[in-house]
């Protein structure tokens, strides 16, 4: 049986070192003038390379979101291919915090995904997912600022129940409840971190006022 992850163990992953070899605490400048923003779904195909570069450093920073280590970019940008798929279909909203790079171009410091319920029986019902910040962006409120949009972005949507779910003991769970997400239950075991060891997941739901 693999071991499963603790909290302490998991809080540390979240004291990242970036490229450049800064620890998120030396990063106090990164991702102050980000945008948050809905992309149309023609531009999510256009943003892959971006949106993939998010995933493959949350990844390597520890964060259990549906892969494992390594992460291929080959496979992230296959990932974001099929989103891309997706939002052109109609069943999911995705955003995006960017802010301007030194060469003039915007480069992509977190996203979210809102996921449209499938099933006919649920259409005022979506999942809020592939919530991603950058390592070196963490710790300005970014990620509250993705929530509150992506909560926004569903409600305009006409979606008013949104489900989530994250590993225990870490700053999102942290956030979600700051946040007004009422937590449903833990269920051990229900994962795997990148590394490949057991976490448990704890799910969130919120109710959003109907729109008139």
């Amino acid at each position: 049986m693999r071991p499963t992850v603790g909290p302490r163990a998991i809080r540390e992953q979240w004291v990242a070192v970036d490229a450049r070899g800064r620890t998120d605490r030396e990063n106090t400048r990164v991702g102050t003038s980000a945008v948050i923003r809905e992309l149309a779904p023609p531009e999510v195909r256009g943003r892959i390379a971006g949106l993939a570069d998010v995933l493959i450093d949350c990844v390597e920073g520890g964060s259990s979101v549906g892969f494992m280590l390594p992460l291929a970019r080959k496979r992230a940008e296959a990932f974001w291919t099929h989103v891309a798929d997706s939002a052109e279909a109609g069943e999911r909203i995705v955003l995006i915090a960017e802010q301007p790079a030194p060469d003039g171009s915007r480069e992509v410091l977190g996203t979210v995904q809102v996921i449209f319920a499938s099933y006919d029986n649920q259409p005022h019902r979506a999942d809020i997912a592939k919530m991603l910040v950058r390592r070196s962006a963490r710790r300005q409120g970014l990620g509250e600022r993705l929530l509150r949009a992506a909560e926004a972005a569903a409600l305009r949507a006409h979606r008013t129940l949104l489900v989530l779910d994250t590993v225990p003991g870490t700053p999102a769970e942290r956030l979600y409840l700051r946040c007004g997400w009422t937590p449903v239950g833990i269920v051990p075991g229900f994962a795997l971190m990148p590394d490949g060891r057991e976490c448990d997941t704890r799910f969130f739901y919120k109710r959003l006022e109907a729109v008139a």
